[in-house]
């Protein structure tokens, strides 16, 4: 199968380097290009680090306030984020395994109430680990660490594939990279080559903007990676 992804780098290669030993030819176009904000974080201290992505521990790990919060517990959303925490130099990481529930599940039975929880992130969030965190006497802090720039057109071998017809099936991540393919598509006046395409996608919320474009869609059983890849 010929897959087109859309999600930003570095994932969008590392799902590529996945499809590709599956036997998949994989186009990588991303539709957000991440970049950190370096905005000043929420006034500590903090009892330890919540991470929802890999480019939140990335531009954390840049950031000028992050090193020095490298010595607390680090939850992370899954293992390739877990990795990524270890990589840059937090020693106590916590692979919660899962989703963003399962992250905050994790938080709520190990974090004491009365600790705060600092969560950088990006400015456009998949889930909202706030409201998912019901524990109570636990603070969580959000810090902006990143910002997804949306592309303005798709790359030209992604318009030369869409063209073609060769394009199998599309990998959706979240609801904001699938209106940035939907706005680029429609400006390469390729709105009908999309439709020969299986549009697979993370969850019901990342799917919406395609069902309402009227394009079938089938959603993984679970917000994974993994799952997403099983519908192929």
């Amino acid at each position: 199968m010929h897959i087109l992804i859309t999600r930003p780098e570095p994932a969008a290669s590392q799902t590529a380097q996945r499809l590709k030993a599956l036997g998949h030819e994989a186009t990588v176009d991303p539709m957000l290009r991440i970049a950190p904000t370096n905005a000043k974080l929420p006034e500590g201290p903090f009892d330890a680090v919540a991470f929802t992505s890999i480019n939140g521990v990335k531009a954390f790990a840049t950031h000028p306030e992050g090193p020095g919060l490298f010595h607390l517990p680090a939850f992370a959303v899954g293992p390739r984020t877990a990795k990524e925490a270890r990589a840059v130099g937090f020693s106590q990481v916590l692979d919660c395994d899962g989703d963003a529930s399962a992250l905050a599940g994790r938080i709520a039975a190990v974090v004491p109430a009365g600790a705060r929880v600092l969560n950088p992130a990006g400015e456009d969030r998949a889930a909202d680990l706030q409201s998912l965190l019901s524990a109570p006497g636990i603070t969580l802090e959000l810090a902006i660490v990143y910002a997804a720039a949306p592309a303005d057109a798709l790359s030209e071998e992604a318009r030369a594939a869409l063209a073609a017809g060769t394009v199998t099936a599309a990998l959706h991540f979240s609801q904001r990279t699938v209106k940035t393919l939907l706005r680029c598509v429609a400006a390469a006046g390729l709105n009908d080559a999309l439709r020969g395409v299986r549009e697979l996608c993370l969850s019901e919320q990342v799917a919406e903007p395609l069902v309402k474009a009227g394009l079938p869609v089938e959603v993984a059983g679970a917000p994974n990676e993994d799952a997403l890849l099983a519908l192929l």
